[in-house]
């Protein structure tokens, strides 16, 4: 094959969690560019069939379905409906994440800490299985969770110095979860490849946002080797790799996309 083409993922179906969000709007763009048929899956519907209708303008293949993390009778019902629509499941990104009201550092109660775990640990490791299982059916995927630097070092407080972002007393849940999730991606990875399934996680870094304060921005670039933070496109093309053939002989690794912040 064509070292190019190798990159196509056309006839291949992709699930997106927050798909429309943060980060999820230039992943479903970008496995939609490359060709795959891509479900848009969050609770918000309205706000999916949006993105996903300005996806279908331009010729691309884009769907909104329903998604509540929360409930494993929604992740089944997800998973059911799009192989009665496409009759499989090729590509699956873990990009949804709840956030613990990021405040209070040790001060939250135990039930908030509880509430964030079960979306993003336990219904992780639920819709994770529940795709595979569809996967194994054609002995062939791939699943990318979307982590985060936070999982890979611990708070820089100085990014926030002069700052209102309220994060010199950081909550350790998103630390916590997202530093799981790097060893859970070998796990799964080492559980899946005899399926054919492989498994693999991006940790991005900071994405510059309008309503960023200009102090954090500079003060968090110049802790960047690349000197400054993530655009709206900067995550597609390692998507793309991941998702298909490409990657063809690559699972189990967790790769920092973060303008080499933690590589200090």
């Amino acid at each position: 094959m064509d070292v190019i083409q190798s990159f196509r993922l056309d006839g291949r179906t992709a699930i997106v969690t927050g798909g429309a969000g943060r980060y999820g709007k230039q992943i479903s763009e970008a496995l939609a560019e490359a060709g795959a048929e891509v479900f848009i899956a969050a609770r918000h519907v309205d706000a999916s069939q949006a993105f996903a209708d300005s996806l279908v303008a331009r010729g691309l293949k884009a769907h909104a379905i329903y998604l509540d993390l929360e409930s494993t009778e929604s992740i089944d019902k997800m998973v059911a409906d799009i192989v009665a629509q496409t009759g499989r499941i090729d590509v699956l990104i873990n990009n949804a994440v709840t956030r613990c009201a990021c405040g209070g550092g040790w001060k939250k109660a135990l039930e908030s800490y509880d509430a964030s775990l079960h979306v993003n640990a336990s219904a992780l490791f639920y819709i994770t299985k529940a795709v595979a299982d569809v996967m194994k059916k054609s002995g062939k995927g791939s699943i990318v969770n979307i982590g985060s630097f936070m999982g890979l070092v611990g708070p820089e407080f100085a990014n926030y110095a002069g700052t209102n972002m309220g994060d010199d007393d950081p909550n350790p849940i998103y630390f916590y979860e997202k530093g799981g999730m790097v060893n859970f991606t070998r796990w799964a990875a080492s559980v899946l490849g005899k399926d054919g399934i492989r498994i693999n996680a991006i940790h991005p870094g900071g994405l510059m946002e309008p309503h960023l304060p200009e102090r954090f921005v500079k003060q968090y670039s110049e802790r960047t080797q690349l000197g400054h933070l993530a655009g709206q496109e900067d995550l597609k093309g390692i998507i793309v790799f991941l998702a298909s053939d490409a990657s063809g002989y690559i699972t189990g690794t967790n790769i920092p996309v973060d303008g080499g912040y933690t590589a200090k």
